[in-house]
């Protein structure tokens, strides 16, 4: 039975023909070691490092990732001097935190070939490969260029191998976390910024309080100004970024004094609890 249930959670990764999910958002870091050991106090079980490739050869980045139920979140960082790795630094240098969302697609070519007729000049298709102990992982990945989606590093990502990485083992935290919500973009105009946003993802924008709110089928996109994201985020990027990241956890109370007992700050919101991380991952987490 719990073999099923596993395979149930990897094949839910995968949303269904016409749906896109949250699929996954990236933290850029200087340090994989230091970031998995940060993570690993916190009562997460963090992948074991593996390298990116595309077309057979070093992608110039590597990454650790916490695999959730509904969901994950990447831990990535540049490790060779490659085009690749250099976007990564470019981006790491504005900012310490988040810098990728994508999208999960049961489609990825068709949502290239529909971002193209929509003007937002994606990069050619990837098919991307990572080796790990448990196999060989594959991914399509679509990019957007930095002048169409300037909050970082946003893309469509298609799982072709999902039940190699959602695995008990992968799943093992110890911290009752449930799965990714939503991820929170910072905008100088958020209206404006929101109408790109649901052209990019084939969402409907609508208001939320100051925000204004995208819902995928699996997940949530909220778009505000620095002022109005400041209510709840201690540490606001420069527009255009990502600001934060929500999560659901069986128990965000007990989370909440875990990060405390770490020395980490965290404030009671009116979106739940906020807690700002230091360096080694940056940004902030709401829960």
């Amino acid at each position: 039975m719990c073999y099923f249930k596993r395979m149930d959670i990897a094949g839910r990764q995968k949303p269904p023909a016409g749906q896109l999910f949250l699929d996954h958002v990236a933290h850029f870091v200087p340090d994989l070691g230091a970031a998995a050991e940060l993570l690993e106090s916190l009562g997460f079980a963090p992948t074991a490092v593996s390298h990116h490739r595309v077309a057979g050869k070093p992608a110039g980045t590597s990454n650790r990732c916490l695999m959730l139920r509904e969901g994950y979140v990447e831990i990535l960082s540049p490790t060779l001097d490659t085009p690749n790795a250099r976007r990564v630094r470019n981006h790491m240098a504005r900012y310490a935190g988040v810098h990728l969302v994508s999208f999960g697609t049961p489609a990825a070519e068709e949502d290239r070939a529909r971002l193209e007729a929509h003007g937002f000049d994606p990069e050619p298709l990837v098919a991307l490969r990572r080796k790990t102990a448990d196999g060989l992982l594959g991914f399509k990945v679509v990019y957007a260029p930095p002048a169409k989606m300037p909050e970082g590093r946003m893309q469509y990502c298609e799982h072709l191998t999902p039940e190699l990485l959602w695995t008990k083992k992968h799943l093992a935290h110890r911290n009752g976390v449930l799965g990714l919500a939503a991820a929170y973009v910072v905008a100088k105009d958020p209206l404006r910024a929101a109408a790109r946003w649901g052209e990019f993802a084939g969402l409907m924008p609508c208001p939320d309080g100051k925000l204004v709110r995208l819902d995928c089928a699996r997940g949530k996109i909220f778009i505000g100004t620095a002022g109005a994201l400041s209510g709840f985020i201690e540490d606001v990027p420069p527009a255009p970024g990502v600001a934060a990241v929500g999560f659901r956890f069986r128990n965000p109370k007990a989370f909440s004094e875990k990060c405390r007992r770490l020395g980490l700050k965290v404030r009671k919101t009116p979106k739940g609890y906020s807690v700002s991380l230091p360096g080694a991952l940056g940004g902030t987490w709401l829960f």
